[in-house]
């Protein structure tokens, strides 16, 4: 077992731990962008109140619910639709990164595109967290386009934990995207980081620029 990774028994035996959980919902799809460039599949993220990346779900008190239930109840909340998750949608559970007392356990979830799209309107008109925990969901790009965007940029942005390694994890665990497809994206994702360091170093120095003169 990978180091970090629990069983579901030894994450739940851990006593004095916090658990959260959290589920990528996704769909296969048929269309394509701007007509020629196949989607693939559908797969939902969210924007967070802190501007990070991150899956739908949140922390769950197994003495009281089991993980499954607490995370339907956060799915509730921040999607607004209930979203029935089951034992077998499991894929892992972690120690949450820089932390041994927080354990994360990633569900991944299959739905039919209609459902997706219900969840995705569901999400902007009648979750209770919409505009506050939660600002928005978005979908990830799973192609790469001639300029090099898509799921590169999509990479190369700021996730919450772990959640931009669960990503990559389920892309390669259930073949939504080839190996070697996969790896050229994260290659390209770290020129992207490069470049976009370099942008906030000069937004910085403009910014000093102008504090100095008040």
């Amino acid at each position: 077992m990978a180091s970090g990774q629990l069983s579901r028994a030894e994450a739940l035996a851990c006593a004095g731990c916090r658990h959260a959980c959290h589920v990528m919902l996704y769909s296969d799809t048929k269309t394509q962008l701007f007509g020629k460039i196949p989607i693939k599949h559908i797969i939902l993220m969210q924007m967070r109140f802190d501007g990070l990346l991150g899956f739908p779900g949140g922390l769950v008190n197994p003495a009281e619910e089991t993980l499954e239930a607490g995370l339907g109840r956060e799915l509730l909340e921040e999607l607004g639709v209930a979203i029935p998750v089951s034992i077998e949608d499991h894929v892992d559970s972690c120690y949450a990164p820089a932390s041994s007392r927080l354990i994360t356990h990633f569900y991944v979830k299959k739905m039919e595109e209609e459902q997706i799209r219900e969840v995705e309107r569901a999400a902007a008109s009648t979750a209770t967290d919409h505009g506050q925990e939660v600002l928005g969901m978005v979908r990830v790009p799973l192609y790469v386009t001639k300029g090099g965007g898509g799921l590169s940029s999509f990479l190369s942005h700021s996730f919450i934990g772990n959640a931009r390694s669960q990503l990559v994890d389920a892309l390669l665990r259930f073949n939504l995207v080839a190996p070697e497809e996969l790896h050229k994206v994260l290659a390209c994702s770290l020129k992207t980081h490069a470049h976009t360091a370099e942008d906030l170093q000069a937004a910085l120095a403009l910014t000093e620029a102008k504090r100095k003169r008040f």
